[in-house]
């Protein structure tokens, strides 16, 4: 049986590289794309890769990984503060979730720091830079096998 996951990226993620590279650096959501394939490929698992700067459509994701029981790494990005459609979707899974950020959130300011998607996810990974997805992904990986 073939094992699926889904890598969900929320708003701003599509300007991966550009957008404040001294904080997310230079690697670009193509970059990470290829990397999750690479490792999700290793792993056996089927990847559904994408990312939205709409809430509505990351909510749709998660109740197509909820219909497909596909485990979920998810970037929130802003919706970590304040997403509670998401949150709701998400606390639907059965499956684990892993909650990525690119930065260390616990380390910025009081805006950027508590994450209410935290709440549901079994593992937190903060402040690996884009490298951060590769771990979330070998940690569902466990949490599956």
């Amino acid at each position: 049986m073939t094992r699926k996951l889904f890598v969900l990226n929320g708003p701003n993620l599509n300007m991966l590289g550009v957008r404040e590279p001294e904080l997310y650096g230079t690697a670009t959501l193509d970059d990470v794309r290829a990397d999750c394939e690479r490792v999700a490929g290793e792993l056996g698992f089927e990847l559904f890769f994408a990312q939205s700067n709409a809430e509505h459509e990351l909510v749709e994701w998660v109740h197509d990984a909820f219909r497909q029981q596909a485990t979920v790494v998810i970037n929130p990005a802003g919706f970590s503060f304040g997403s509670v459609p998401l949150l709701d979707a998400l606390h639907m899974l059965s499956t684990p979730v892993v909650e990525v950020h690119i930065t260390n959130i616990h380390a910025r300011d009081a805006l950027h720091r508590d994450s209410i998607i935290s709440k549901v996810a079994r593992t937190v990974i903060a402040g690996a830079g884009v490298y951060g997805y590769e771990l979330a992904i070998r940690a569902a990986d466990r949490q599956t096998a």
